[in-house]
């Protein structure tokens, strides 16, 4: 009868996002299963430090820094102007985006009070922001956003209650040209990233109904879109046609990376740049 690492042991190493060894490595004594153990962690550890020292000494920028500036470069070399908006909304533009208390997603939004709460979502303010810039701008008028979100998620291994979203739109696209044209921006933000396998899959957005998600080889949801005219367009007072996607950044890192916690990219006091910090 041979045995595998105990779970606590195997939780350790993927904690410290070991690539090496399997966990299901089997061993024919308890006495061979802890010397091996503490020879993966100690190898384990070392490649933590070896990421944390690349990055002080060499890089000085963790990964989703970068591909923040990458993503936006991108984007401005294809005629989008970025904006920076609050991350602390009201319920009312919440409620023109149709949720109210009846909205599933109503229940992961993280209120400050009864009439304000954290962003669970980028589109809102780039909603109000547009419809100003439509009263003297021409058309076709583009713009994006980088910036956090918050939801009550279960953090699970794609899953943050803190994550970092590029949200693009285009208005003004013309009807005939709008599933072909998410494509395009589409394939423009992942060759930025770069991720090249992936594919579109037919899904229901909770916000904006019927839409195509973009997915990795391994069937991640990278991002979601959305077209205009749209229902949700009217509380907004905008009329045009239009098309935006949305693309969390840590997956789109745990994704080019190869990796499979998302935790190690975020925004985080235990990790920095895919390393863990607590490593004696």
């Amino acid at each position: 009868m041979t045995i595998t690492f105990s779970e606590t042991q195997k939780n350790r190493l993927t904690d410290l996002g070991w690539k090496g060894a399997s966990a299901n490595e089997e061993f024919a004594t308890a006495e061979q299963r802890e010397r091996a153990y503490k020879k993966t962690e100690k190898a384990a550890i070392a490649q933590n430090r070896e990421q944390l020292l690349q990055l002080i000494n060499e890089t000085h920028q963790p990964r989703l820094c970068g591909l923040q500036q990458d993503l936006a470069l991108c984007l401005h070399e294809e005629g989008f102007t970025q904006v920076t908006t609050p991350a602390i909304i009201s319920k009312v533009f919440l409620e023109r985006m149709s949720l109210d208390g009846s909205h599933p997603l109503t229940r992961q939004v993280f209120w400050l009070d009864s009439k304000t709460c954290l962003r669970p979502m980028l589109a809102p303010n780039l909603y109000a922001v547009s419809r100003q810039i439509m009263n003297f701008a021409k058309m076709p008028l583009r713009i994006f956003e980088i910036g956090s979100c918050f939801r009550k998620e279960s953090e699970g291994k794609l899953h943050l209650k803190e994550f970092t979203m590029l949200n693009l739109v285009e208005w003004g696209t013309p009807m005939e040209e709008r599933t072909e044209r998410l494509k395009e921006l589409a394939d423009t933000v992942l060759r930025a990233v770069p991720i090249r396998d992936y594919s579109f899959r037919e899904e229901f957005s909770q916000v904006y109904g019927d839409a195509l998600d973009v997915v990795s080889r391994k069937g991640i949801e990278l991002a979601s879109t959305s077209t205009g005219p749209h229902p949700l367009d009217a509380a907004w007072k905008i009329s045009c046609s239009w098309v935006g996607i949305g693309f969390g950044l840590e997956r789109l890192l745990v994704c080019r990376e190869e990796d499979e916690g998302i935790h190690r990219y975020s925004k985080s006091i235990s990790f920095l740049d895919g390393a863990r910090l607590n490593i004696k």
